[in-house]
């Protein structure tokens, strides 16, 4: 119990310092916000290195060297995608009270070695809990990023400003696929797509520990909408809400009993499916049925990651401008993601460029959607709970994931024998767009909502 707590007096918050003179709070204020989006950015795009694209780009071979199936594979990936949504919820919470410099320094250290240990086995259980321990400390990556741009930048600017800085994930999970297939192409064994980004990931961690701050009152400046002047409309002025809050209202009052909570997560179920389809199995199908070499494969993930970067910044500040109506830009932005998934069931092999096309249109309108769901949530439950909202609407996104990881592998594994590989790739693609557009239907729903005060 001692050592207990001396970990949760480690982690926590640091308090407030005595407020500097307003000459002084005008000159460095906005460096200090400049500094909060380069370090989380940075920071999270690193966790995405070591989370999953690496598998997806070395499954085949995986699969040749250690004789794994694809649903071996699928379930190694389920296995993460669940640890990671529930730690991500259990995280949300502990990060809300805990200081995200060392939170999140310590997790990427953690899921590096978690990597480190993966590429030097060859067993088949250690490679489940490996996995399942590093989607654990993968959860301790988006909390902290919520708890610090929900600090440094005020509700009006929202939109644009975590829009930009949800590019992160496309940066570093486009990199991953990348990475991975260079990694294995030059030093010449699977082991390489976890060995590098492991070693990338360690030094970002000591890097974080030294960049990252808390709330500007750690450093002597005042509530960010005292700064702008910027303060929720009709609301109370947020430096008098300036306290932490209990673990009950967090997770109960602000996250358990608001039904609009419960409607993001349930989107987020069918959103993810809709994310991770092509960015966790399009490697294989595209090798399995476009005759797509290892190269190629990574590149489809570059494809999706990359196209959702202008878009998920451009989106962002659109909704900013229309009020905060998030769920009309979202809604609207999931029938090109659906017209794109019933194009690659129609193209034949041999015409990999048009796939491309087809996963850049995919990434290019889900992740604005993936990163509007979030700053919604932030709009609904305020900057000191969203931690625990997102760890929350993150739990069901990426129990979405795990079905179609597990699911997937196995659709695949079960049907290609009996109706041919790429008639079972094709059930994937049609369930795909079916998870398309149910998230569709459920985020219509959110049209009218706009950030509450």
């Amino acid at each position: 119990m001692t050592a207990l707590k001396a970990v949760q007096r480690w982690f926590a918050p640091p308090p407030a310092v005595p407020q500097l003179p307003a000459a002084e709070v005008a000159r460095v204020y906005p460096g200090f916000r400049w500094q909060a989006l380069e370090a989380t950015f940075i920071g999270y795009a690193l966790y995405y290195l070591c989370r999953g694209n690496n598998v997806s780009v070395v499954t085949r071979e995986m699969q040749d060297s250690l004789h794994y199936s694809r649903e071996m594979i699928g379930t190694i990936a389920a296995v993460t995608s669940l640890t990671y949504g529930l730690s991500k919820f259990l995280m949300g919470a502990v990060s809300d009270r805990s200081d995200p410099r060392k939170f999140m320094s310590v997790g990427l250290a953690m899921t590096a070695l978690c990597n480190f240990a993966f590429g030097a086995s060859s067993s088949y259980n250690t490679h489940l809990w490996l996995w399942g321990l590093n989607g654990f400390f993968q959860g301790m990556g988006w909390p902290p990023c919520g708890r610090v741009m929900g600090h440094w930048f005020s509700e009006s600017e929202r939109g644009l400003t975590l829009s930009i800085w949800n590019t992160s994930h496309n940066i570093g999970g486009g990199i991953a696929g990348f990475l991975a297939a260079w990694a294995v192409g030059t030093f010449g064994g699977w082991q390489y797509a976890f060995f590098v980004p492991g070693i990338i990931a360690l030094a970002g961690s000591v890097y974080l520990f030294f960049r990252l701050r808390d709330t500007p009152q750690s450093v002597g400046l005042p509530p960010v909408e005292e700064f702008r002047n910027d303060f929720p409309a009709g609301g109370m002025p947020e430096e008098q809400l300036e306290h932490e809050l209990s673990f009950r209202e967090l997770l109960v009052e602000k996250v358990l009993l608001n039904p609009y909570v419960w409607l993001l997560a349930i989107a987020n179920f069918f959103a993810y499916i809709t994310r991770y389809s092509m960015l966790d199995w399009g490697p294989t199908y595209l090798r399995d049925v476009k005759e797509a070499s290892l190269s190629g494969g990574g590149l489809g993930v570059m494809a999706i990651e990359f196209g959702g970067v202008p878009s998920t910044i451009f989106f962002g500040w659109v909704s900013d401008r229309i009020g905060g109506r998030r769920g009309v830009v979202a809604t609207l932005c999931m029938f090109p993601v659906m017209l794109a998934y019933a194009g690659m069931i129609f193209i034949p092999a041999g015409h990999l460029w048009l796939d491309y096309l087809m996963l850049v249109t995919v990434g290019f309108f889900i992740y604005p959607v993936i990163g509007l769901i979030t700053v919604a949530a932030l709009d609904i439950v305020s900057k000191k709970a969203i931690g625990t909202a997102a760890g929350f609407i993150g739990l069901f996104g990426y129990l979405g994931k795990m079905a179609l990881d597990k699911g997937f592998g196995w659709i695949v594994d079960s049907y290609s024998q009996t109706i041919g590989l790429d008639a079972a790739w094709s059930i994937v693609l049609f369930t795909t767009l079916a998870s398309a557009a149910i998230a569709t239907l459920l985020l219509a729903i959110m049209w009218k909502l706009r950030p509450q005060a």
